[in-house]
């Protein structure tokens, strides 16, 4: 019979603290009155962890491929337990104070989040958290995470969570190493999950060497995974505005100058409006590119609202939307190379034909850029009917 719940520590050279964990967490076990297995995911440690845990009773499993999410994820697929507590094995998460992520599992919680924040209840204990993660990376990954997601966690980041063996199957988790913590989160609130969280203490770890995280490279790491993961926030809505404020300002400026006080807004001023304008474009459609291979790799759930409308669109209609912008576009040119030829090729007043010029080539692009996508689009597979995009 398998057992209940499964503690999971990811391990490389914990020989210093890794008893200690192992004798706490047999404590929780305990506390929580659950059958358990502790297994630790060994990622090549040479100091002896390995033998010292399995010589503690618990469970190892050797994990080749390096990172921490590769040691997690391989710890998850290993794990008997129906619930699974995973944590780092350094002594920094009291593993003897479970029972709360136990019974909010047993409860119906597909995750459980510790948070170590004291604005979400947690306690960090003195030198436990450096002050560049206390009051820099966790609020602000938190607050995008939170913005981003509407993951009700307090404390985005925390090591320490609890989750059940069938929702970890339904994630269908990816990544290999930092932001492997990331992903979880992301996917649990993608796919609306019950995600619960407990207030925990965080401790000062236990080792003499230095942690594996790097603060700036990793954090990076999970802030890139974040944006990657939400193309509306990185590319759509950023385009969507720049699309707004570009077309707005090229649309006036077509009829004429616009003077605000001593400033003479014009052609040059054109010039940039349709530039903004053509950007946010791109950015649109970049954004729609994005969300089509997160959804066809399985990084986003799929979205029935979006579905509707990528069964609207087909191939046809986007070329033929696009084919018309770029036929008036190159219609516009056209007349102006025509009044250019009736002048016999000469000198132009570039105050009125530079406007035109301009006109023309914006919309020539933005239908060419159309029929590209619609095509592009169409080759992705994504204007079949039974297709789901994400998010």
């Amino acid at each position: 019979m398998n057992p209940e719940l499964t503690i999971l520590m990811p391990c490389l050279n914990e020989v210093e603290t890794l008893a200690g964990c192992i004798a706490a967490a047999r404590v929780g076990m305990a506390d929580a009155n659950v059958e358990g297995e502790i297994l630790i995911a060994d990622n090549g440690s040479t100091d002896g962890s390995r033998e010292l845990a399995a010589s503690l009773g618990a469970r190892v499993v050797g994990v080749s491929a390096r990172g921490y999410g590769n040691a997690l994820r391989a710890g998850m697929e290993a794990a008997a337990g129906q619930f699974i507590i995973m944590g780092d094995a350094d002594l920094s998460y009291d593993f003897s104070r479970i029972r709360p992520f136990v019974e909010k599992l047993r409860t119906g919680a597909d995750l459980v989040m510790g948070c170590r924040m004291p604005w979400g209840g947690g306690t960090i204990g003195p030198g436990a958290m450096p002050w560049k993660h206390r009051w820099l990376g966790n609020p602000v990954l938190t607050f995008i995470g939170r913005l981003f997601f509407k993951c009700p966690s307090h404390d985005f980041h925390c090591g320490l969570r609890g989750l059940s063996k069938d929702a970890f199957r339904r994630m269908d988790l990816q990544t290999g190493g930092m932001e492997f913590a990331s992903e979880m989160v992301i996917k649990a609130s993608l796919r609306k999950f019950r995600i619960e969280e407990v207030p925990i203490t965080l401790h000062p770890d236990g080792r003499s060497r230095p942690p594996h995280l790097r603060s700036w490279r990793d954090g990076w790491r999970h802030l890139r995974f974040m944006l990657l993961f939400s193309p509306r926030w990185l590319l759509i809505y950023p385009g969507v505005a720049a699309f707004a404020v570009g077309s707005g300002l090229f649309l006036r400026l077509l009829f004429g100058p616009i003077r605000v006080s001593d400033i003479n807004f014009d052609l040059n001023s054109l010039e940039v409006a349709g530039l903004v304008l053509l950007f946010g474009y791109q950015m649109i459609l970049f954004g729609c590119f994005a969300r089509i291979f997160a959804f066809t790799r399985g990084f986003l759930p799929p979205n029935h609202v979006l579905s509707r409308a990528f069964g609207f669109f087909t191939l046809e209609k986007g070329l033929i939307g696009g084919g018309l912008v770029t036929l008036v576009g190159l219609g516009i040119l056209l007349g102006a190379v025509l009044g250019w030829a009736n002048s016999g090729f000469g000198n132009l007043d570039p105050l009125k034909t530079t406007r035109t010029v301009i006109a023309g080539r914006t919309l020539a692009s933005i239908g060419l850029q159309t029929v590209l996508f619609s095509l592009i689009f169409s080759y992705l597979g994504v204007d079949d009917k039974s297709a789901h995009p994400g998010p």
